[in-house]
Parts: C-alpha cells; sequence; structure tokens
C-alpha cells in the first residue's frame, strides 16, 4: 500500500494507518469508515462529547467508560471499538478528528478518489454540488468526493480545497485584490 509521506509523519497519520492496515486485513475498511463517520457527527453535534475526548483532567478510565457508551449507542464495530479504547487508554482521544480525516484520505486514496471541500456563503444546492463534482473529477482525472461546508463571512463565491491545491473565487479574496491594486 502506498501512503503518503505526510500521512505517515503525523501521530494522527500513524493511527490512521495502523488502522486502516488492520480494516484492510480484515475486510472491514467500508464499515470502519462509516463508523469514523459517525464518531466525527458525534463529535460535531455534540459539545460534550468533544469536551470529554479533548479534557485532559479525566482518567483513562472515565474516559474509556465514557467511549465505551458512546460506541454502544453509535454501534461501532469491534475493530472500531477496540481502536478508540487504544486511544482512549493512549491518552490519545484528542487527536480522533485529525485520525479521522487521515484515515478518509487514506481510503479514497486506495479507491483512487481525491477528496475535496467547497466552502461557500451560502449552503449549495445539490444540483450545484452535482455540477461542481463533475468539473472537478474531469479536472483532476479521477473520481471526487466532495464535502461542503458554509462560511457567512465569505460573502460569496466559493473556495475549493483538493488535497494540497487551492482554488479561491470568493468575493472577499477579490476585494482584498481590488484593494491592494488601488493601494499600488
Amino acid at each position: 500500500m502506498d501512503i503518503s509521506a505526510g500521512i505517515q509523519a503525523s501521530l494522527a497519520g500513524r493511527y490512521a494507518v495502523a488502522l486502516f492496515e488492520l480494516a484492510a486485513e480484515e475486510g472491514v475498511v467500508s464499515a470502519v469508515e462509516s463508523d469514523l463517520d459517525k464518531l466525527s457527527a458525534a463529535l460535531d453535534q455534540s459539545p460534550e462529547f468533544a469536551g470529554l475526548t479533548t479534557n485532559p483532567q479525566l482518567g483513562r478510565k472515565v474516559k474509556m467508560d465514557a467511549i465505551a457508551k458512546v460506541a454502544g449507542l453509535l454501534e461501532l464495530t469491534p475493530l472500531t471499538l477496540r481502536f478508540v479504547g487504544v486511544l482512549a487508554e493512549n491518552r490519545r482521544l484528542a487527536e480522533l478528528p485529525r485520525i479521522i480525516r487521515a484515515f478518509r484520505d487514506i481510503a479514497a486514496a486506495q479507491r483512487g478518489e481525491v477528496s475535496a471541500e467547497v466552502i461557500s456563503a451560502h449552503p449549495l444546492s445539490e444540483d450545484q454540488l452535482s455540477a461542481l463534482k463533475t468539473k472537478l473529477t474531469a479536472r483532476e482525472g479521477r473520481t471526487v468526493k466532495l464535502t461542503s461546508s458554509v462560511d457567512p463571512e465569505m460573502l460569496g463565491g466559493l473556495i475549493v480545497t483538493i488535497g494540497s491545491k487551492r482554488i479561491d473565487g470568493s468575493i472577499r479574496t477579490r476585494l482584498n485584490a481590488l484593494t491592494q491594486a488601488m493601494k499600488g
């Protein structure tokens, strides 16, 4: 398996690589990816859960018990449950969001996909996202997995990030460039 050196160099990347290799060995990569999506959503939707993972004052036992309860509610696979337990035991739960991102990148690369993130000032419709995905797929020459988010401070336009490439078509950036040109 060819995994970029950038992913392997980080702590989160090393954990993600280990989890991916175990999941591939057991043939449960998509199930683990689904579990990680559930955990990511739980972290985003529950400030209490996110706080639990980053609070250094809570002991290992408390974190492990809480993680076991959350895992039961989310119906995580045994491999993901063991992995998150290892993170709790090693005091690495704060790395969970970065591990999830790294795992997604590894899994996407194995499928021949590339991940892209689009940030817009207003939510994009399904038709707009589909058209953007089609254009990015044609540009990149491989399947693009698109995630979108909203930043109302952008004013308008889009910012698309594909790997280390960024396409900034935001109005804020254009206005800043115009301001600099006028000062020039």
